[in-house]
């Protein structure tokens, strides 16, 4: 089969729409449900992007799309309890992949509501168990076990979309797409993310741990598939704060560092141990999380007695103090950028989120001002000479 035919295109009365490839057959089959045109513009970039982190890390990665950017994305690695608790995934046995997706998920979980998931690996019944519990719309992944696939096929009452992928297909060297009947061609971008990247280290800090180049490793990587303007955060392998499709730099660091901070925020204590009503879905707690987190003051989200629509019992508010007494302590946050930083304030703001380690490529005529702010704050920053715009 070469080509399959859509519903419909990005919107619905976009029609006749489909999917095909010019030579060969299409490397995905439809196991069930039946995706739609953003579905599998999430799926194409997702796969990619994970298949990337996989082969520059050697671990199993996830990511979690939504309108063809990441909302999240992972390599594995094993969660401590506060962690499972802060994640919904206390009461899980979690694989590698399981580990990788559940980190995914959990970077912005607000975001990730109605996502595609896409995998590096044979989906497992960890995984799936997991994902059987959030709201998706879908899933790639190069294989999945029996008992995964039954686990996900009861999903949506049996709509839900799943997709396989040949894991050894190759796409044609140039790429085309078509805006306002004029056609486009370009090589398509092959550029290899790995570690030697980060030697042309230009602050007076030249500490970089292993985590730090694998973080910064999944920041790049997450930002090649990333609408531009763009700019990631990352800690312990997982992107914490993606900034996405701003027009101005600054606004994709503010943004990517509240989401960041929003992330490390969810492990203070009193969020852990927010009163829950036990009918309350995780969709909805995600929603009251947020308030409770942004809320300025105690009456932003408990006035009215509005509370007592989450909670058993009304919580105590979590001051401004409180947060940045607790967003002090965070440090070693990984950054990367899609293109130069053009001025120091994007460093400052950084900084504010625990970042100490950064990668841009550099090339801005005030390199000399953006190396001087990481020197004030002995931050450690390569230049990749690599832009990574994606569009």
């Amino acid at each position: 089969m070469n080509e399959l035919e859509l519903k419909y295109g990005v919107n619905p009365n976009q029609k006749p729409a489909k999917i095909y490839v010019k030579g060969g057959a299409l490397p995905i089959e439809v196991l069930n449900g039946r995706p739609g045109y953003i579905n599998f513009m999430d799926a194409f970039n997702g796969w990619q992007l994970v298949k990337e982190l996989k082969e520059a890390t050697g671990l199993p990665a996830a990511t979690s799309f939504k309108h063809v950017s990441p909302a999240g994305a992972s390599v594995a690695n094993p969660l401590n309890d506060v962690e499972k608790q802060m994640l919904f995934a206390p009461d899980y046995d979690l694989s590698p992949l399981a580990t990788a997706y559940v980190r995914a998920r959990g970077a912005d979980r607000m975001s990730s509501f109605g996502d595609w998931v896409s995998l590096s690996d044979v989906c497992d019944e960890e995984t799936a168990l997991f994902l059987q519990k959030e709201v998706s719309d879908g899933v790639i992944a190069p294989g999945y076990t029996p008992k995964a696939l039954e686990i996900l096929k009861s999903k949506r009452k049996g709509a839900y979309n799943i997709v396989q992928i040949d894991p050894s297909y190759v796409p044609a060297a140039l790429e085309t797409r078509e805006i306002y009947g004029i056609t486009f061609e370009q090589g398509r971008n092959e550029y290899k993310i790995d570690k030697t990247l980060f030697e042309n280290i230009v602050t007076e800090n030249k500490n970089l741990p292993e985590s730090a180049v694998r973080d910064l490793i999944v920041a790049l990587i997450t930002l090649k598939y990333t609408q531009s303007n763009s700019v990631c955060y990352t800690y312990q392998g997982q992107a914490i704060g993606i900034g996405a499709g701003q027009q101005s730099r600054i606004h994709c660091t503010r943004l990517a560092g509240n989401k960041a901070d929003n992330y490390s925020l969810r492990k203070h204590p009193k969020v852990l141990s927010l009163p829950f009503r036990s009918d309350i879905g995780r969709p909805d707690r995600d929603n009251a999380i947020d308030l409770y987190i942004s809320a300025t003051d105690a009456d932003d989200v408990l006035r009215d007695g509005a509370w007592q629509n989450v909670f058993t019992v009304r919580p105590d508010p979590l001051t401004e103090e409180e947060k940045a007494a607790w967003l002090s302590q965070i440090t070693d946050i990984a950054l990367g950028s899609d293109a130069f930083f053009p001025f120091s304030d994007n460093i400052d703001r950084a900084c504010k989120s625990g970042v100490r380690y950064i990668a841009e490529p550099g090339g801005s005529k005030r390199d000399g001002d953006v190396i001087e702010c990481c020197n004030r704050h002995g931050v450690t920053m390569a230049f990749t000479g690599m832009r990574l715009f994606h569009h």
